[in-house]
């Protein structure tokens, strides 16, 4: 499953992993939101001790949304080595976003 981070752990979970991570920034009231919900909780099992990946919700993490410049949700970015590698806006299929974890 994946887990929720927050601004306060994100430096540490997401921009200092020695691994890939997936970040989804969604919110409870987006619909596309909850249509991408399941393929990231499958793709969370899947990558498990190879990547990461988090959920964030975008009303209760403001700081990092904005630092991130996410003004459509859903966005996915997959960072690598504290970098953005890849950005995406609105639902992608699955093996869109393993490729992106290099995967």
């Amino acid at each position: 499953m994946a887990a929720e981070i927050t601004d306060a752990a994100f430096e540490s979970e997401v921009l200092n992993s020695d691994t890939p991570v997936l970040v989804d920034f969604w919110a409870p009231w987006c619909g596309p939101c909850r249509m991408l919900g399941p393929i990231i909780e499958t793709l969370s099992g899947e990558v498990a001790g190879k990547a990461k990946v988090y959920k964030m919700n975008v009303d209760e993490n403001p700081a990092t949304a904005g630092k991130f410049g996410i003004t459509s949700i859903p966005t996915v970015i997959v960072f690598q080595n504290g970098k953005v590698k890849e950005q995406m806006v609105g639902v992608q299929p699955k093996p869109k976003y393993m490729a992106a974890l290099g995967l």
